[in-house]
């Protein structure tokens, strides 16, 4: 469960629903690297400002939902993962350097998206637009569709 985040000055609530493929997209989560890939995201809470709320394997690419702080970008969220969990399981687990021709873990492209905690862009725009009771909510800006 995400929780507010309390710095010396800001307050946060930054989710990431992250996705990485194995290198080639190769079928190479087994029970053993599933439980070194979970001892090692635990181990990266503890010393990194990132918190796992979910992580989940689909045999040739995981999901992770995760927490983290402004401090981090969410390209810098995504290479402390991918990075500390790669080396940890090739060390733990050689079968997997085998299936993968002794190569790296991850593919170099992921997905990131970012989740909202209190609901989506169209929730977030009616709140905006029903902050003070008294006072007139005038739009300054709205993006506009282009087609090209």
């Amino acid at each position: 469960m995400s929780k507010f985040i309390h710095k010396s000055h800001n307050v946060s609530v930054l989710m990431y629903h992250i996705v990485c493929p194995a290198k080639y997209r190769r079928v190479v989560f087994s029970e053993t690297v599933d439980q070194k890939l979970k001892e090692t995201c635990l181990e990266i809470s503890k010393r990194y400002e990132i918190a796992f709320l979910e992580i989940g394997t689909d045999k040739d690419h995981v999901h992770f939902l995760v927490q983290s702080v402004p401090t981090y970008s969410p390209q810098r969220v995504v290479q402390i993962i991918k990075s500390i969990t790669a080396r940890e399981i090739l060390r733990a687990c050689p079968e997997v350097k085998k299936k993968l021709w002794g190569g790296e873990f991850w593919t170099d492209g992921y997905f990131i998206s970012t989740v909202g905690k209190h609901g989506n862009e169209s929730v977030i725009k009616q709140y905006i637009q029903n902050q003070g009771a008294e006072s007139h909510y005038e739009r300054l800006y709205e993006e506009q569709l282009n087609l090209f």
